[in-house]
């Protein structure tokens, strides 16, 4: 009798056994299959956007990235212009962008009152899921404006030394859109570093504190050096979305090519707004490829800043680790 009963049991735990490596192979192929999925999408858009850039890209070749006209009527095309508004406004926004959102995020976590901590965290996400067309809005409403009437005067004012704040007032310019994407970027910055300070061990911050230094030399000495490279992550995502921000910036940069040179008083154009103002007239041809480009371009500078960023978050999370062990 205890033979029979250990016998179906044994042949239960078979049974059963096989079911769970059944489901096992099953769910592992239905991941493998999302894998795959996301893997055609993407190799999609790479032959999307090399097959339809061929055309400019055997007309022009490396010139399409210097020359200044972007002319439908010679078909002639450059994204010169484009490519020099796109990194300006990216790098006013990553430079003023940075102290400011790691700033806010130093005093969230070490000087904020407790009782405001969240309200003021949750704020600060908030503003990162504000649609970029508010921020467009309000930049060429309110921000545009003001810029041109009282900001940049009293920069030419007080800093028309700099070759940065020359030239006449136009409003809508590349510091208007660098100023929106300093907006637009902070709230990621500060999210980010935020988090990544949260995680320094209290055991560094009590030592310090132990051996008499002031909260400042704490932050300076324990807690940026421990999350200096999750910071870099942050800002270089931060760095990905301003480069390709598209609707935001092309309603405040002008849409004006200026010629190239240090003012950002001057009009011009980014990489994504010259895609957002000449898709709908591009005709078969050139232009349609020009402006595929153009898209390939955004869709190359994006990659690498996320491949960089990815790299930077592994080292962090590797670093952390070892510390914890």
């Amino acid at each position: 009798m205890q033979q029979s009963l250990s016998g179906a049991r044994s042949v239960a735990r078979l049974l059963g056994g096989g079911s769970r490596r059944l489901s096992d192979l099953l769910f592992r192929g239905f991941t493998m299959l999302l894998v795959l999925f996301v893997i055609v999408i993407i190799a999609a858009v790479v032959w999307v956007l090399v097959s339809n850039s061929m055309p400019t890209i055997q007309q022009f070749g490396l010139s399409f990235l210097t020359n200044q006209a972007f002319d439908p009527v010679h078909d002639v095309y450059g994204v010169g212009p484009a490519i020099f508004g796109t990194l300006v406004t990216s790098a006013f926004a990553i430079i003023f962008a940075v102290p400011i959102g790691v700033g806010t995020a130093i005093f969230l976590v070490d000087f904020c009152p407790r009782a405001l901590r969240a309200p003021l965290a949750f704020i600060v996400e908030l503003l990162a899921a504000v649609p970029s067309v508010i921020y467009g809005l309000f930049g060429f409403l309110v921000l545009a404006p003001w810029l041109q009437s009282t900001g940049e005067p009293w920069l030419q004012k007080y800093l028309g030394f700099l070759p940065f704040f020359q030239g006449q007032f136009h409003g809508l310019s590349l510091f208007s859109a660098g100023v929106i994407l300093v907006i637009m970027v902070l709230p990621l910055i500060t999210s980010v570093s935020r988090e990544v300070i949260l995680t320094t061990p209290p055991a560094q911050r009590e030592a310090l504190l132990a051996l008499g230094a002031t909260r400042w030399e704490v932050i300076r000495h324990a807690v940026l050096p421990y999350a200096r490279i999750g910071i870099t992550g942050g800002v270089i995502l931060a760095l990905g979305r301003a480069l390709g921000e598209t609707m935001a910036v092309t309603m405040v940069v002008g849409n004006q090519t200026s010629p190239i040179g240090p003012g950002l008083f001057n009009t011009g154009y980014t990489l994504a707004s010259v895609i957002a103002n000449q898709f709908n007239e591009a005709t078969p041809g050139l232009f349609f490829s020009a402006v595929i480009e153009a898209g390939l371009l955004v869709f190359i500078i994006t990659l690498l800043t996320n491949i960089i960023a990815r790299i930077l978050i592994y080292r962090m999370g590797h670093r952390v680790g070892g510390l914890r062990t």
